[in-house]
């Protein structure tokens, strides 16, 4: 049984783990599952900056959570897991994605039927998400939540590392085989070891709101591109008899700021106006955040005993929803690739072994990134020619199959690579046995 430390662990705090994995989000804690899922013994430490407290059971559908989209890839990993079937209790699948470009005539309608699928996708509050991460690292063998701690310094040793931890009143060391950097794109521990970026700022800020909708989305994704940015608005599930959609809206930063002053009536407004009325007329919006729009790549992924992953190896834009499933897919190949290696009988943090790891993702990660990076920038351009290019390439995924086939399955994070496959602890037992 794992221990949640989130009061002053003090001295209770161990002074050797095998993993330790700086960031308890949704990355690191969905890693720490997997790795605790191996059954191999390993002593995983998840050290998070803030207090983690909060119960699934106390936690109700909120109209201000914000959301995810989740991918085929996604639900395969978290049905893995045995998560899906708590998960899928407080989500919205997304049967059609229906894309379209703001005064023009090219549109194309992706379906899940098409697929073979039960849904493209599916969208979940983070708060419910985060919940049921939670509450499986409670019940996680081997897992020990460090919280509130932050990382001080870094130190290379042999067949490890060395973390100096603050928090909770008291300072801790905790020395690791592999350490896991996932504490966010502005990374103060990838900050720690001098692993630079390169960072592309758009200029632009992404708005984010819930949206009650006067009709019910019917499970469809809208992804709209406007001469100011592209917008989504993806199902949520409906909180009573009020159909929602969360609402992501690229602009640029000046007008943002005056939306997020806007009244209700006035957002509302402007937001019809770009959108349209697909889904009725709006009736309510809820809590309104933005964050600038950045793309960062960690210019180093991997070195002896230390991976990073989630938005602090990449983070995208969101016109594509793709930054946490692609984590995700990350962090499956990572956990297989270590189960292989603990079989085969290599040392934790093996260079060799993060990077075969690093070589398996390296096309999903640069193809991912550039879908994300290519959409808005296609669509950002206003001239005519390029306009009737981009309509024609919607108009060809509206009407070839193969396409929108392929198109669909670029979206689902299932186009680099085959279902996930994580080891059992029998079979890996047995190589280990045999090996």
């Amino acid at each position: 049984m794992s221990q949640l430390r989130s009061e002053k662990p003090g001295l209770s705090i161990a002074s050797e783990a095998d993993v330790a994995i700086v960031g308890g989000g949704m990355v690191g804690a969905s890693l720490a599952l997997l790795l605790s899922s191996l059954n191999l013994g390993w002593r995983i430490r998840v050290i998070e900056a803030y207090p983690v407290t909060a119960q699934t059971d106390e936690l109700q559908p909120s109209f201000d959570a914000r959301s995810t989209a989740l991918s085929h890839s996604s639900r395969e990993i978290f049905e893995m897991l045995g998560l899906w079937s708590k998960l899928s209790s407080k989500l919205a699948d997304i049967s059609d994605v229906h894309v379209s470009d703001r005064g023009h005539i090219g549109h194309t309608l992706l379906q899940a039927s098409e697929q073979n699928l039960p849904a493209l996708g599916y969208v979940v509050e983070n708060q419910w998400l985060g919940s049921v991460l939670m509450d499986a690292l409670r019940q996680a063998p081997g897992v020990e939540v460090v919280a509130p701690a932050q990382v001080t310094s870094v130190k290379p040793v042999r067949g490890g590392v060395q973390l100096a931890l603050s928090g909770f009143d008291v300072s801790a060391h905790l020395s690791a085989k592999l350490l896991v950097i996932a504490d966010g794109a502005q990374s103060k521990t990838r900050e720690l070891l001098g692993i630079d970026t390169t960072t592309r700022d758009y200029g632009q800020v992404a708005l984010i709101a819930n949206i009650s909708l006067q009709k019910g989305h019917g499970g469809v994704a809208y992804e709209r591109f406007t001469d100011s940015g592209p917008m989504a608005m993806l199902p949520l599930q409906s909180v009573g008899q009020e159909a929602r959609s969360a609402l992501v809206w690229t602009l640029p930063p000046e007008r943002a700021a005056e939306l997020l002053e806007a009244t209700d009536e006035e957002f509302l407004a402007e937001l019809q106006d770009r959108f349209g009325h697909r889904l009725g007329q709006f009736q309510r919006v809820g809590s309104r955040y933005s964050y600038p729009i950045r793309l960062i790549t960690s210019n180093e992924q991997v070195r002896s005993n230390v991976v990073v992953m989630g938005n602090a190896a990449h983070s995208l834009h969101p016109v594509a929803g793709q930054g946490f499933n692609l984590a995700l897919r990350d962090v499956a190949v990572l956990v297989n690739e270590l189960a292989n290696a603990s079989a085969d009988g290599a040392v934790l943090g093996d260079l060799k072994v993060l990077h075969r790891y690093l070589k398996q993702q390296q096309v999903d990660q640069t193809q991912t990134i550039l879908l994300s990076d290519l959409l808005p920038k296609v669509f950002g351009i206003n001239s005519s020619p390029v306009a009737l290019v981009r309509n024609l390439g919607l108009l060809a995924l509206d009407t070839v199959p193969l396409l929108r086939h392929q198109f669909a399955r670029l979206g689902m994070g299932l186009e680099t690579r085959g279902t996930p496959s994580i080891e059992s602890n029998d079979k890996t037992a047995e190589r280990q046995q045999h090996g």
